[in-house]
């Protein structure tokens, strides 16, 4: 990424987030001390505190743009990187905080906050993506610290970053796990879901929540018929695909099939 002997600058911005992805860089522990050797972590609110100054061969971004000064602050961390890479649900597709999305924000500020007026905040909760190019998504909630290893090491060599395309289901097998949908009638998005969490749930005999988002070619219509055929009605399903990646396009439309 970088010429000469110059150690290519890395920085990890925060934005609407809960941190948990940020922390899924500390949590690296042994090998945080390699990735430490390797760049200079140049800005990191989690680790060190540092002016920013100048620009960045790698930016990592946690969170999602939910206020006017958040879009303005995210194109200026774009402009000032090299690459930038999302890390998260949030980041990707809007998280938690994009059910939002679907209702009105004007009535939720008014009945939780005691001065409304001194709220300022955009009506919905939106993925990086939507507002700057981005050279490399890392979905989960939260990320998997393996595979933000591969996508920091990936960028320093200069490749594209080898993250698995396929659903949780996929994991479930590799581990040798007994597909709880089909043999104890559990309802599970592991069908229509990235996998990277090594099928976590499943494999503690609970359905997978969609931490990882959408797969690449989900059919997630097809699964609602599946799980209507559980039991689940309407509000259900709709439920169900909105929590961690409500906002991810196949979710979206998939819950909006179901009702407002």
């Amino acid at each position: 990424m970088a010429s000469g002997k110059r150690k290519p600058r890395l920085a990890v911005w925060k934005f609407a987030s809960c941190d948990g992805c940020q922390l899924s860089l500390l949590d690296c522990e042994d090998e945080l001390l390699a990735v430490a050797d390797a760049v200079e972590i140049a800005y990191f609110s989690e680790a060190i505190r540092a002016p920013v100054r100048g620009r960045y061969d790698l930016s990592m971004v946690e969170g999602s743009i939910t206020t006017a000064d958040d879009a303005e602050r995210i194109r200026e961390v774009r402009r000032r990187s090299r690459k930038l890479v999302t890390i998260g649900a949030c980041a990707t597709a809007g998280g938690i905080q994009a059910l939002r999305n679907f209702a009105d924000v004007q009535e939720y500020v008014s009945v939780i906050y005691a001065r409304p007026d001194y709220i300022r905040t955009l009506a919905t909760s939106t993925a990086i993506a939507d507002h700057v190019a981005v050279d490399f998504e890392l979905r989960g909630c939260p990320i998997n610290k393996r595979q933000l290893l591969e996508v920091i090491s990936a960028f320093l060599r200069g490749r594209r970053p080898v993250t698995p395309p396929h659903s949780t289901c996929i994991e479930c097998k590799l581990r040798g796990n007994v597909c709880v949908m089909v043999a104890q009638g559990t309802p599970c998005l592991g069908p229509v879901t990235h996998a990277g969490c090594g099928a976590l749930c499943p494999s503690y005999d609970r359905g997978c929540y969609g931490c990882y988002g959408p797969k690449e070619t989900p059919n997630a219509p097809s699964l609602s018929q599946w799980l209507a055929r559980l039991g689940m009605d309407e509000r259900t399903l709709r439920r169900l695909y909105r929590s961690f990646n409500a906002d991810a396009e196949p979710f979206r439309q998939e819950s909006e099939r179901h009702g407002a």
